[in-house]
């Protein structure tokens, strides 16, 4: 089955904008990560810095998740909708 140039307009721009946001979520995780570099000095593999790193890092990888789900959900969608 083949596409229809709407169907896969609307399905390119749900991309486009679900890869937007997970590109700004991982700027900020790099933002935030760069802040922690600076104020909170590194103390073992284990101490405080590395702890606020890795959850900066795990609320990144649910959030991009998080929107790859919604981009899926809405092209079943869109493709139920439309067949």
């Amino acid at each position: 089955m083949t596409a229809t140039p709407a169907k896969q307009s609307g399905t390119t721009r749900i991309f486009d904008t679900i890869e937007q946001v997970e590109q700004a979520s991982l700027a900020a995780a790099r933002k935030f990560v760069d802040s922690i570099d600076g104020a909170i000095p590194a103390i073992g593999d284990d101490g405080p810095r590395r702890k606020i790193i890795d959850s900066a890092f795990k609320m990144t990888e649910q959030l991009v998740s998080a929107s790859t789900r919604i981009a899926q959900n809405i092209v079943d969608a869109t493709e139920k909708a439309l067949t």
